[in-house]
């Protein structure tokens, strides 16, 4: 297919995008905890605020449909995408922290609203039976994309010391050019379905709402106290950070389109339960860990159980009215955000009396999903949103 053509695939903008948000975001991430600590002097309480900060806009994530009155999705995505890049920039100009909560507020609006346009996009231009392959194609994309920054992160730093701040602008702005030229490269794609411009909370989706809210509680104790664990408690460097993220995302690299495709096989019920019994024992270890090698094990086993969640995505896509796929991503993104605002905060105080117990609470979180996972059916379709359905 030649280049003209790709132009003209709005698969292929989605790819696009896909490679270029973890591209920053991705160094943003992996040089937080050592740069929050080391130039701000931050404990597990500042950076518990920090990561609830981060978190609003993502809770916030309903008002997207508001903006979609005076502004069509794919323009969206690109302004929040270059509003990302620029957030990541500013990020080693303010090395304090008022600074760092303005600097992360500001890329938090960028990445959340890309984020929440970019999932109605895909569930709309993307075949149903094709959508699970297709999540997978897309975390291979970001993965390739985040191993491209972390051994960047570790030539340049480590080899070459450049400086946080550079680094944070070399990166953001890299990303901001390449925004730019997809918004001159790609024509606008048109809309399939028109989408609803007003929120929707249906009865009939509670079950994905349940399983949105807690995979956004689970996922934020990964997020943000995992890796601060490797920093404060085992002593982890910039390089060993990154190195741990490195084959993380080798592993997505390699296997997460492989992973899209068992879903479609052997269905979302199944997928879940195994991640979620998989994080019940991953969470309760992070508890009791001591060794160093042992943790950073875990820490890559953990990330590996992304992947899985997926299943989640497709599950809604099946059982949602297409003319609901807007509004109902920015809906559930504010779900997903729900605890998201209020854990880093709260843990970050649990943090300092006893690290353990934060991870004993999100194998609870976890414990909390497998139970809802029992209620997803076999098949899952408009009118079959959870299993008993099925022989009512």
């Amino acid at each position: 297919m030649s280049i003209k053509d790709r132009l003209n695939q709005p698969e292929d903008l989605l790819l696009a995008m896909a490679f270029i948000m973890p591209l920053i975001f991705s160094v943003w991430m992996v040089l937080l905890n050592n740069f929050v600590i080391e130039k701000a002097s931050f404990t597990g309480k500042e950076i518990g605020i920090l990561q609830s900060l981060r978190e609003i806009p993502g809770f916030l994530a309903f008002t997207v449909i508001y903006l979609l009155l005076f502004i069509k999705e794919q323009k969206l995505a690109i302004i929040s995408l270059a509003v990302t890049a620029i957030g990541v920039i500013m990020t080693g100009f303010f090395p304090s922290v008022l600074g760092l909560y303005l600097t992360t507020v500001i890329m938090s609006i960028g990445f959340h609203y890309f984020e929440t346009v970019n999932q109605s996009l895909t569930m709309q231009w993307i075949d149903k039976d094709k959508t699970a392959y297709f999540l997978g194609r897309l975390l291979s994309v970001k993965s390739a994309a985040s191993l491209l920054a972390f051994s960047s992160i570790w030539l340049i730093m480590e080899k070459f010391s450049w400086s946080y701040q550079s680094t944070y602008a070399l990166f953001g702005l890299l990303g901001l050019v390449l925004t730019i030229c997809l918004a001159f490269s790609f024509k606008e794609f048109p809309v399939k379905v028109e989408q609803e411009k007003r929120l929707i909370l249906r009865k009939r989706y509670w079950l994905f709402y349940a399983l949105t809210f807690f995979s956004g509680a689970r996922r934020q104790i990964f997020t943000v106290f995992a890796g601060f664990l490797m920093v404060e408690k085992f002593g982890y460097s910039v390089a060993d950070i990154s190195a741990l993220f490195l084959i993380n995302y080798v592993f997505n690299w390699l296997f997460a389109a492989k992973i899209g495709k068992l879903i479609g096989i052997i269905g979302e019920r199944r997928v879940l339960k195994f991640e979620y019994i998989g994080l019940i024992t991953i969470f309760i270890a992070y508890g009791f860990v001591e060794n160093s090698t042992i943790a950073a094990s875990l820490y890559v086993i953990d990330h590996l159980f992304f992947a899985l969640a997926i299943a989640i995505k497709t599950y809604f896509q099946k059982i949602a009215k297409p003319e609901d796929l807007a509004s109902s991503a920015g809906v559930s993104f504010s779900i997903n955000h729900i605890a998201a605002v209020v854990i880093p905060a709260l843990l970050g105080l649990v943090w300092i009396y006893n690290p353990s117990w934060v991870f004993y609470i999100g194998a609870g979180f976890a414990c909390c999903s497998l139970i809802l996972s029992h209620l997803i059916p076999c098949q899952p379709r408009e009118g079959v949103e959870f299993r008993y359905q099925e022989t009512s």
